[in-house]
């Protein structure tokens, strides 16, 4: 028979024990006579060949035997599969996969049942969205990736499933989840796939504060689920992650961190971004997680304008080590001004000689049908594994980014 955690469980079999277990043979050796290790994901065990080691390479079964004191002796039973010269190569995908990378596969199966155990607790209801859509969305800044032959023509995949989210609020749901892809045309590096995992989550009647407040909880939650205390690896150093969460304003950011007023920098968009991704983005959520706070305005198309100070709009986002990790806002729910912003968002497009979306009508006909007042929030998962993990690039908690998806 086979058993789970085979190679693993060959230790602790009891005395006088017989059990077949399979794997791969890693590595062959000839003497002082012919021998292989076999490999499964557990582990490895060397395996004595009676004339010639099977092939590097191939998946083996193997059976083994205990006496009163232990693992007594392993002996080859059948050879499964042929060996190939890729995987002597090393560039195989086994070789790729194995050791550290498969635990942190594990890893980050823990952390979306985490992420579900959480959101279920809290009531809100796990949903599925459409992920071809007519409008991908229409951030001046993101480019869609184009479907052929699709539902929809023309038809994008999602930058973030926000719209249909959305749209579902109308049903009353006090609250909704999403755990899944989203994609985005050339974003790639050490903090970036054009293919990852993204958590996006509402609650009707709630605003940024809620959101933050959730969010933190949700952080400090799964860091302890997974890593067993509120203070996480990080990249350059441990992050305390225990709520709640210092506040600094974008106001603040620029001035502190950059050395600029605001208002000066507002008038230069890419200077805007140029000195938040050089100078002010790396010093925020050192040691401890932290929220950016009270965006300008205009740069914040879908989020709700501040009652205190329109030159503010209640949008935060969050960081932890220089990294960021989600973006949320009170939702903006006015069907004319969001249309006005959209249209607004196309013609900067147009003017940056970007590919220019349509509005998505579904989505103004919701704002119109009436969704009540909401928050939400967009997490990036890959990133919060990195952080838990202490990984210095998002390859290392991805099973098969794109840089293995090129021949």
């Amino acid at each position: 028979m086979f058993v789970r955690n085979a190679v693993r469980g060959l230790a602790q079999l009891p005395p006088q024990h017989r059990v077949c277990v399979a794997g791969r043979v890693v590595a062959c050796t000839a003497a002082p006579g012919p021998t292989f290790i076999l490999q499964d994901d557990t582990g490895c065990v060397t395996v004595p060949a009676e004339s010639i080691a099977p092939p590097l390479g191939a998946f083996v079964r193997v059976v083994a035997h205990t006496d009163a004191v232990g693992l007594a002796r392993v002996e080859l039973v059948e050879v499964l599969t042929a060996g190939g010269d890729r995987f002597a190569r090393g560039d195989s995908d086994w070789t790729f996969l194995t050791g550290s990378r498969l635990e942190n596969l594990r890893r980050r199966a823990e952390l979306k049942r985490a992420i579900r155990r959480y959101f279920d607790t809290e009531g809100l209801l796990e949903v599925d969205t459409p992920a071809i859509v007519p409008c991908p969305g229409l951030d001046v800044h993101l480019d869609a990736i184009e479907t052929l032959g699709g539902p929809c023509e023309p038809g994008w995949l999602h930058t973030s499933p926000e719209y249909q989210m959305k749209r579902l609020l109308t049903t009353g749901l006090p609250g909704i989840y999403q755990l899944g892809k989203a994609f985005r045309r050339g974003e790639r590096g050490r903090q970036h796939e054009p293919e990852f995992l993204l958590l996006e989550w509402y609650r009707t009647f709630a605003d940024a504060e809620d959101l933050m407040r959730d969010t933190e909880r949700l952080v400090a939650t799964v860091a302890l689920e997974l890593t067993g205390t509120h203070t996480i690896p990080g990249r350059q150093g441990p992050v305390d992650v225990t709520p709640p969460w210092p506040r600094l304003t974008v106001e603040e950011a620029f001035r502190r961190h950059a050395g600029v007023e605001l208002a000066d920098a507002v008038q230069d968009e890419g200077l805007y971004y140029q000195l938040l991704a050089e100078r002010i983005e790396p010093e925020l959520g050192r040691g401890r997680a932290m929220f950016l706070t009270d965006y300008p305005a205009p740069m914040a198309s879908l989020a709700r304008i501040s009652a205190r100070d329109p030159r503010y709009a209640e949008r935060f986002e969050a960081y932890l080590d220089g990294v960021e990790l989600c973006n949320g806002f009170s939702e903006l729910i006015d069907s004319r001004e969001q249309r006005e912003r959209l249209e607004r968002d196309q013609h900067e497009r147009r003017k940056l000689d970007r590919s220019v979306y349509p509005v998505d009508e579904r989505f103004i006909a919701a704002l119109e049908e009436g969704i009540p007042p909401s928050g939400g929030n967009a997490l990036g998962v890959d990133r919060l594994l990195m952080l838990l993990l202490g990984a210095s690039h998002i390859d290392q908690v991805i099973a098969l980014p794109s840089s293995r998806m090129q021949q």
